[in-house]
């Protein structure tokens, strides 16, 4: 949507707008490389258009951005990691052992050209809330999932890996042995930190969002998981070349949302999320 139309519509409900929930994005690593402009004007220019539309034309909005993880680049695999039997684990005594926090670096690291985008997109989202005063929040989200989540080979981590399982499609595993490990945390609980968030606004909120030390799990355990649920083996195969500024291990800390927001916990885990994806999608992927 170009500024124009986008300006016509914040005009035609103007103040009447309280929220805006900004998840619409180009999510590709990959498909970034390709086309660099098209995904820095969906990512990038894309939210200023709808930051400049809230300021001028209903300033007192919240504003909810789903960045992502990717903004702190491929500093989290400078961490001290333990290889252990089917998962990459983080030092037990480090300060991030029960997730890694806001205050990691967002700088002088390798981005993927996705991230770069991101980056661009997030810091706009804090100047906004910071320099106009606006209730702007940008979630750094992990692996966001649940069971409507068309999975794709290039992003959608559980959503595909049980696509695959039922269906019998081809996987690769990418680098690290497959014990790279990711939270995931399911749609639901995502909306629910959403509303908390609406209810209570705050001016320039950073939040790494995920399913934390609750909800995660390596490529090995999943790929375990969904063969079970499924009472079928995966056809995988591994490829030793990891995707470039790929995490070797996130966990987020969620220490700083529920500090602000207590009332709000995670009701999802791995297990209850990749059960629904399976018994959501049996009958959709039936005939695959």
């Amino acid at each position: 949507m170009g500024w124009t139309s986008l300006a016509d519509l914040f005009k035609q409900h103007g103040k009447n707008i309280s929220l805006i929930i900004h998840a619409a994005a180009q999510p590709s690593h990959d498909w970034a490389a390709r086309e660099p402009l098209t995904d820095f004007t969906v990512n990038a220019n894309g939210t200023l258009n709808l930051l400049e539309a809230t300021r001028l034309l209903c300033p007192e909005a919240v504003f909810i951005f789903t960045s992502t993880n990717k903004v702190y680049g491929d500093t989290p695999n400078r961490l001290p990691l333990i290889e252990h039997g089917k998962r990459w684990e983080i030092e037990p005594n480090h300060v991030y052992a029960d997730g890694i926090a806001e205050d990691m670096s967002i700088d002088q690291t390798l981005h993927s050209l996705f991230g770069a985008s991101k980056v661009a997109a997030d810091v706009l989202v804090q100047e906004y809330g910071r320099y106009f005063g606006m209730y702007t929040a940008c979630f750094r989200g992990g692996c966001l999932t649940g069971p409507s989540h068309s999975g794709a080979e290039l992003h959608g981590f559980l959503a595909y890996l049980m696509k695959c399982t039922m269906t019998g499609k081809p996987y690769t595993v990418f680098g690290y042995k497959g014990k790279q490990v990711r939270d995931n945390i399911h749609s639901a609980d995502l909306i629910r930190s959403f509303d908390e968030f609406f209810r209570n606004p705050r001016i320039a909120e950073v939040y790494n969002i995920g399913g934390g030390r609750y909800s995660n799990c390596s490529m090995l355990e999943a790929i375990e998981m969904c063969q079970e649920i499924v009472g079928r083996k995966l056809n995988w195969t591994y490829s030793e070349q990891n995707r470039i500024g790929d995490h070797m291990w996130w966990v987020s800390s969620l220490s700083k949302f529920m500090g602000n927001y207590p009332d709000w916990k995670l009701k999802y885990d791995i297990p209850q999320i990749l059960k629904e994806i399976y018994e959501e999608n049996r009958e959709r992927f039936s005939g695959q």
